[in-house]
């Protein structure tokens, strides 16, 4: 690595981003208390959601139980009894999961949103000052250069970041050998795959490795807290949306604050924690930690979506994530960890 950053500043700021994963466990939650499990990079950002929420006559001495880790973690945890009335998580299929289980109820996208609660883009995240002028895709892949992304096995963010990837290539008219070939070099470049978004985080700004990449939301937090970074939007990236959804035994109270979730107030607040908007109407203001704060949210040159470019989740997990686990044959990711040796957390 080129440049790390000082001990006591990395110390404080892994202190600020450190996961405190309160449980939510438990027999079963009164109607003026909700258990919220969510994945890792909610944690910070959700604390001003939940505050506003018992603001309002809805919310009115409603108390919160959570949980944060990586979301496929939080998703099977929840599948083998982790008590949920709200999930937040990164991916749909961590809540499809819910779904085929018969937790959460199938109708759970028949909403103005479809089910999308939060939303971002995939950054690289650099050192202050961006050093080594990462700019784009092909910059990352580039000799000696030193990546991290949490591991795809756990953590949605991953997948995410991979799908950017593959986007770069496929999307812009590449093969399917060649986004094969793109993603070895990302992952011969790699030198930790942390379990979580937050736990990569974590890591970089403990000044591990050139670049990291993340979710533009996680970066602008990481400034807020005090790191010494900087991030960058690559030219051509991938859409992020998070899904949200109630459990089939969720409380009423439960239910309103999902839907206060899509509500102007709370994408305010979102947003300020470095989310984008996913409605029309927020009057985001200034972003504190954004490269611009009064244009926090700049539109990419190209911006890829799971859905309109990858025909959705329903086809992408299985043909790139499936671990082998069905008995079918290994995703093209995990087989790919598989040739590189880059299976998990280093």
């Amino acid at each position: 690595m080129k440049m790390k950053i000082k001990a006591a500043a990395a110390a404080s700021v892994a202190g600020v981003l450190a996961l405190t994963a309160c449980s939510a466990s438990g027999s079963g939650s009164s109607e003026n208390t909700i258990s919220v499990v969510g994945y890792s990079v909610l944690e910070a950002a959700n604390k001003p959601v939940f505050a506003d929420f018992q603001d309002t006559d809805a919310g009115k001495d409603v108390t919160f139980k959570t949980s944060y880790g990586a979301s496929g973690d939080q998703s099977r945890a929840v599948d083998g009894g982790l008590k949920a009335d709200v999930v937040h998580f990164s991916l749909e299929t961590d809540v499809t999961r819910l779904v085929d289980s018969g937790i959460v109820d199938k109708t759970w996208k028949d909403t103005p949103t479809k089910g999308i609660a939060t939303s971002s883009v995939v950054v690289f995240v650099v050192r202050k000052g961006n050093p080594d002028n990462i700019q784009t895709w092909d910059d990352i892949v580039k000799p000696g250069v030193e990546i991290i992304t949490p591991n795809p096995g756990s953590s949605g963010s991953a997948r995410w970041n991979i799908m950017a990837a593959w986007a770069h290539i496929v999307g812009n008219g590449g093969s399917e050998d060649e986004g094969k070939a793109y993603l070895t070099k990302l992952l011969d470049n790699t030198i930790a795959l942390p379990s979580s978004g937050r736990d990569a985080t974590t890591s970089f700004t403990e000044g591990n490795g050139d670049v990291l990449l993340s979710y533009e939301n996680e970066a602008i937090l990481a400034k807020q807290s005090g790191a010494d970074v900087d991030y960058v939007v690559p030219p051509d990236t991938l859409l992020i949306e998070n899904p949200a959804a109630v459990t089939k035994d969720a409380s009423a109270s439960a239910k309103d604050f999902l839907d206060y979730l899509t509500t102007e107030p709370a994408q305010e607040d979102y947003a300020q924690s470095g989310f984008r908007p996913v409605i029309d109407g927020v009057k985001v203001g200034e972003v504190e930690g954004a490269n611009d704060p009064s244009d926090p949210f700049p539109t990419p040159d190209k911006l890829f979506t799971i859905n309109d470019d990858f025909g959705g989740w329903a086809e992408v997990a299985p043909k790139f994530f499936n671990d082998g686990s069905d008995g079918n044959p290994l995703g093209i990711v995990p087989q790919l960890q598989e040739d590189t040796g880059k299976q998990g957390e280093e």
